[in-house]
Parts: structure tokens; sequence; C-alpha cells
């Protein structure tokens, strides 16, 4: 897609802190981070959402989603990592291509655990969110 940010960096149009890139993936430090090392790991092609991934390129993207976490262990010896992503307006996804981040966590770096992101517990049992789900 001809406008969007994370596509004009895939394919090298704009400049990024490129860390790691294959066939499927490129994998960047986040202009914002939150974190040393806050990487952001994308597809080269352009998708919103998980959904919307070719199903031969979601284990690709999630193999260099390891290794940008390897890397971060080895590297930066983080303690942790929070591995996450934010799909749709609702979750703060800002730029809509599929991406992946990846945090190096460490001792009282002030973050919290996946669980912290939201509080909003369903008001059904979860015999009836799953029935919902598996409908």
């Amino acid at each position: 897609m001809s406008d969007c940010l994370f596509c004009k960096i895939a394919a090298h149009a704009i400049p990024a802190y490129v860390i790691y890139e294959d066939d499927v993936a490129l994998a960047f430090l986040d202009i914002h981070p939150k974190a040393p090392g806050h990487t952001v790991v994308i597809p080269k092609v352009h998708v919103a959402a998980l959904a919307g991934l070719d199903g031969g390129r979601v284990g690709p993207l999630f193999l260099a989603v390891q290794r940008v976490a390897r890397m971060a262990r080895e590297r930066l010896l983080a303690e942790g990592l929070t591995i996450g992503i934010n799909e749709g307006r609702a979750s703060g996804q800002t730029v809509e291509h599929l991406h992946v981040h990846v945090l190096p966590r460490f001792e009282k770096d002030g973050g919290g655990s996946i669980h912290s992101v939201v509080e909003n517990p369903p008001k059904e049992s979860l015999e009836a969110m799953q029935k919902k789900l598996r409908q």
C-alpha cells in the first residue's frame, strides 16, 4: 500500500533502524521506545490485522519475532520480554499495518504484565463465553 508508513519502511523507501530482515519480515526499533531495544516486527506484505495475513506467512513472521526475542535476551541481557499486537483502533493500533511489539523487560522497569493492559472482565460466565467463541 503506497501510503502506509510500514510498507515504505519494508520497501526501504524511508529509513529505519533495522535490526533483522528476511524474505517475509522486517524488524526495526520503535521510534517511540517504551524500553531499551523496543522492536517492531512487520510482515513485508500489507495487512492491517493478523487474520488478513496469508497462512503461509504467519509462521515465518513469528519465527522473526522469536529471533528478535532471542536477540534481546542475549545481546541486551533482557530479564524478560513482553510481546504483543495492538489490533484495531480500540487497542491502540496507530499504524494500520500488522506489527508485533517486542519489549525487552528488566527488573523494576516500571511496567506491568499483559494483564495490566485492560480491565474489562466479562459479565457472562466462562462457559457462556466459550459457547460464543466456539459457535
